[in-house]
């Protein structure tokens, strides 16, 4: 129908014989598609009311910067356009969108995306603001082909009326179907991309995420993959808030993390709200931040040495350890805020080599050793300052020893045949706390200081590291590895939680999903006031993303 209306023959033909066909052409009303598309909820009266051929044409996303966003767009023509904001200061951003619906053949929505290649998982929280219109508003996270509203697509999406669904459409222009998940009001969501794999995981602040769809679908090499908001309203526009919005790429298949580590970003989780704020991202790899105990800089280790970093400031510094220079991520300062323990590589004649114990002033100078035998992993100081406790392999088994901070003999804690790890005083110096393969999983033990009294404190299918303890001892944080992950490691590059248990009800719950695992929060990192906590989250791409 272009070519009479469009072409040369159309401008040769006499104007006044040729009008009234023109006018008598009802194009836009006669379109089939306007009105039979079975997603169309809308009153079908509104569509003859978009003429424009425009709506078939691909759109193009402003290459404009907003947040960790390079490209902001409406997808579709929405009567009402749609607009991201970002603040920087709570590291949150706002979506507002009409749009018809993500349904059918067609699809019309607001979108902040990040262009993608290969694999990758994007998680976010979000919420959607007001009691809203339409039950079937939406928000979550997305991968499309093209901004075409045709486009083959998958979304985690959430409705206004607490529906969670993945929603997917195989091939451009055919109709989208949805895998529902059996609960609905997830707070958080992920969408995953392994090969033609796509996994859509949700869950409820507090819990863990699980598994609501996996399809199998056929996308382009590079994609979009972003947050959306829609109002299922045309002539409405709906908003919805979000937050901890990660962007990870997990390890190519055959990289070995220990020789190929990953960009890294250090991060700061307030414990009782969930909110995570990056401070520091390097496209080097660090690990393991401890928080110094007057609040001012935090300390981890990067290719051997310890860098300090003030909280407020940009770029860390190198802190002196004199001629220890293979520092691992088992490292932390004394009660007193005086000493920092170390643990490092080292070579000595006559011994076994391997991680030894040293201690050194916080603010940097020459280092003194305290361990004799190798290797020896630094995890606590008792609340005095005047003993260590370290994870030690004697005798081809790995146990919990303790150690006078001014050097003498080491004691051994425990005794089980499986891996005894990660040893920590409570703040009122009560109980060691310490985590062991003993159950069959690795789960958190605790035991008196001179080894009696050993019992199980966590309970349940995970495998949990590191348990550190709240300077009021009411509540310990730990990282939580998947059933899938064997009990005695802990590896780099996996999908792990943060989770909270209170010490005196057992009660837990997760407080930060990410990819991470070894280095992640080896050591104590909680901010002196009990509120908040450092750790380090990965990814193989850009880490500000």
């Amino acid at each position: 129908m272009a070519t009479p209306r469009r072409g040369p023959a159309a401008r040769k033909r006499p104007a006044a014989k040729k009008r009234p066909t023109a006018k008598k052409r009802p194009v836009a009303k006669k379109r089939p598609a306007a009105k039979k598309r079975p997603a169309r909820k809308a009153p079908v009266k509104k569509a003859p009311a978009r003429k424009s051929p425009a709506r078939k044409t691909p759109q193009k996303a402003r290459a404009v910067a907003v947040g960790a966003f390079r490209m902001v767009s409406d997808v579709g023509r929405p009567r009402i356009s749609g607009s991201t904001r970002y603040d920087p200061s709570e590291q949150t951003y706002a979506l507002r969108a009409g749009g018809e619906n993500i349904w059918g053949r067609q699809d019309e929505l607001h979108l902040a995306a990040h262009q993608v290649r290969g694999d990758f998982l994007l998680t976010a929280e979000g919420a959607l603001l007001g009691a809203g219109v339409n039950a079937h508003r939406k928000w979550g996270v997305t991968i499309r082909a093209t901004l075409d509203r045709g486009s083959p697509h998958a979304d985690a999406a959430v409705h206004g009326d607490g529906l969670t669904s993945l929603q997917f459409r195989p091939r451009a222009g055919e109709e989208t179907s949805e895998i529902k998940s059996a609960w609905g009001g997830a707070e958080i969501v992920q969408i995953e991309r392994a090969g033609r794999t796509v996994i859509m995981r949700a869950a409820r602040r507090g819990a863990v995420l699980q598994e609501t769809g996996r399809i199998e679908l056929d996308l382009p090499a590079q994609v979009l993959a972003g947050i959306f908001v829609c109002s299922h309203e045309v002539s409405v526009a709906e908003s919805a808030v979000f937050r901890n919005v990660r962007l990870d790429i997990p390890a190519a298949p055959g990289v070995d993390g220990d020789r190929n580590p990953s960009p890294s970003r250090l991060e700061l989780l307030d414990v009782d709200t969930g909110r995570r704020r990056i401070i520091y991202t390097s496209t080097a790899h660090f690990e393991a931040p401890n928080w110094s105990r007057d609040g001012r800089f935090l300390l981890f280790n990067q290719d051997g040495r310890i860098y300090r970093l003030a909280l407020g400031e940009r770029t860390p510094r190198l802190l002196d350890t004199g001629g220890v220079t293979a520092n691992n991520n088992d490292h932390g300062i004394s009660f007193d805020g005086r000493w920092l323990a170390l643990s490092s590589h080292t070579a000595q004649p006559g011994r076994k080599a391997g991680s030894q114990v040293y201690v050194v002033p916080v603010d940097g100078g020459s280092p003194r050793k305290v361990t004799d035998e190798a290797p020896s992993y630094w995890h606590g100081w008792s609340p005095d300052g005047a003993t260590l406790v370290y994870c030690a392999e004697r005798g081809g088994n790995f146990d919990v020893w303790s150690i006078p901070a001014a050097g003498g003999p080491e004691t051994r804690l425990t005794t089980d045949p499986g891996l005894d790890d990660g040893p920590e005083f409570s703040p009122d110096g009560a109980y060691v706390y310490f985590n062991s393969t003993r159950s069959g999983r690795m789960k958190i033990w605790r035991m008196r200081p001179d080894g009696s009294g050993q019992e199980q404190v966590s309970f349940d299918d995970y495998n949990d590291w590191f348990a550190h303890l709240s300077p009021d001892g009411e509540r310990m944080l730990y990282v939580s590895y998947l059933p899938s992950v064997p009990a005695g490691r802990h590896p780099r590059n996996e999908r792990v939680m943060i989770r909270e248990q209170e010490v005196a009800t057992g009660r837990v719950r997760v407080v930060a999903h990410l990819y991470g695992g070894q280095g992640t929060m080896n050591v104590p990192s909680w901010s002196p006031d009990g509120r908040s906590v450092a750790f380090v989250s990965y990814t193989y791409g850009d880490p500000t993303a």
